[in-house]
């Protein structure tokens, strides 16, 4: 089984790193390559590479120092990510030297003998360092961003936005897993039945305040996944900030709605769960594959009002109706969301908030055209960025006169910024949940 696990960690940080997949899909891929279906095998991998991933900043920072004059990008994808997994397990989990022994005996295994020789040294001095190493000669936000593992670009835009005090609780928090939370289904079935089957399962829930359907997992004899009740799909597994955008929405049933970006359907499915299947929901997404998702939970969940449409929201939208409401949630830079996708940190720059920014006002425009007089046009993100979220407003705002923003109820998070007091902000730190911006605005006659 710890061959098998760390073969798939192997595989799925050297997919990440090549072709810059997310980690749930790396894993999947991988999986699939070597034909490893043991469930512990895959949950011990799972671990590894997410954990390994959390601090890649600091373990890359400390690898380089004990690799003397080589440094890490010199050596194959594979043997990086087993140097990698072999750091955090001796740094961030105490590893010791005959686990270290058996560690690299396992990494000869999978890799080879040749393919370890040059770094057996390197190992050596690994077992020997400390995390304090990593932190000589750096100032105060480098610093800040090794302790916090998260970019340095990063570190520096939280202090200028939030101030040191509170950026170092953000930076802190964006850098752990958030707790899970459940939406239950009340397609399938009363909620009050939805959660006896769950206590009966062994799956204990709290009851989130002020959402209608949502609640914390506190703790689960084995995956949600694997349970009955998701089987059956009386639950879905989706962060509370998702939900508020949801409600926030406030879809009603006969409403006609554009879910833009919708796959994989988490909104989706909440919104025709309010709308008790009555009306109709377009969701639109350029992923086939994502789609293909989407697909799959909207069975699951019992959906019947929707239909996909597959195009680039970037574009026109090729759909001939007048919206009583338009809720659209772009790609953004999950600035937000690190702790629940940690490889996303290492493929971002400052320009990258720029770049999405400008995709965002492009999809805020085509959405725009969408809606009727009297309706209302829902935007969210996973980041906390102002570029992406206030600053890409007031320009929408200045440039679409006939919209104004209206208050973005229920109120669980922080008054926007910039002014924008009607719109939200939750933080991990605060909320205990991703990161997230949702604003709420509404049509009137030009």
């Amino acid at each position: 089984m710890l061959k098998d696990a760390w073969a798939l960690a192997i595989e799925a940080l050297s997919w990440i790193e090549l072709q810059r997949l997310g980690e749930r899909l790396a894993l999947t891929k991988a999986a699939k390559q070597l034909q490893i279906k043991d469930r512990k095998a895959i949950g011990l991998a799972h671990r590894l590479v997410f954990e390994t991933l959390r601090r890649r900043n600091t373990i890359d920072s400390l690898l380089n120092q004990v690799l003397a004059a080589r440094s890490l990008s010199d050596f194959k994808s594979r043997v990086q990510a087993f140097l990698r997994l072999y750091a955090y397990q001796v740094l961030f989990e105490g590893a010791r030297c005959e686990e270290a022994v058996s560690m690299a005996r396992t990494g000869r295994s999978i890799l080879g003998w040749h393919e370890l020789n040059n770094v057996e040294e390197a190992m050596g001095r690994i077992l020997r360092a400390q995390l304090n190493d990593v932190l000589k000669g750096t100032v105060d936000e480098g610093r800040v961003a090794l302790q916090t593992y998260n970019p340095t670009w990063f570190a520096k835009y939280c202090y200028k936005m939030f101030g040191r005090s509170e950026a170092l609780k953000f930076l802190q928090s964006v850098s752990e897993s958030p707790p899970t939370y459940i939406r239950i289904n009340t397609i399938k079935g009363s909620e009050k039945e939805c959660l006896r089957a769950l206590s009966q399962e062994g799956v204990m829930t709290e009851k989130e305040p002020l959402l209608k359907h949502t609640y914390r997992l506190l703790r689960s004899r084995k995956p949600l996944a694997q349970t009955n009740s998701f089987r059956a799909g009386s639950l879905y597994v989706q962060d509370k900030a998702s939900c508020l955008a949801v409600e926030v929405a406030n879809p009603k049933p006969g409403d006609v709605i554009l879910d833009v970006c919708a796959a994989p359907g988490a909104k989706t499915t909440y919104m025709a769960q309010l709308m008790k299947n009555l009306g109709a929901i377009y969701s639109i997404d350029y992923s086939r594959r994502r789609m293909s998702a989407w697909k799959h939970e909207m069975k699951r969940m019992g959906v019947e009002n929707t239909q996909p449409v597959i195009v680039d929201a970037q574009k026109p939208l090729p759909v001939d109706v007048e919206a009583d409401l338009v809720i659209l949630d772009p790609p953004c830079t999950s600035t937000g969301a690190f702790g629940k996708t940690p490889s996303a940190k290492w493929r971002l720059s400052k320009q990258s908030v720029f770049n999405m920014a400008k995709m965002q006002w492009n999809m805020l425009n085509n959405c725009a055209e969408k809606v009727k007089t009297d309706g209302h046009l829902v935007y969210s993100t996973c980041s906390i960025s102002l570029e992406e979220n206030e600053m890409l407003l007031e320009r929408f705002l200045k440039w679409n006169m006939n919209f104004r923003l209206v208050d973005a109820v229920p109120r669980i998070g922080l008054p926007g910024l910039r002014g924008q007091d009607l719109c939200q902000r939750l933080y991990p730190h605060l909320h205990h949940c991703n990161g997230f911006f949702v604003a709420k605005m509404m049509k009137k006659d030009d």
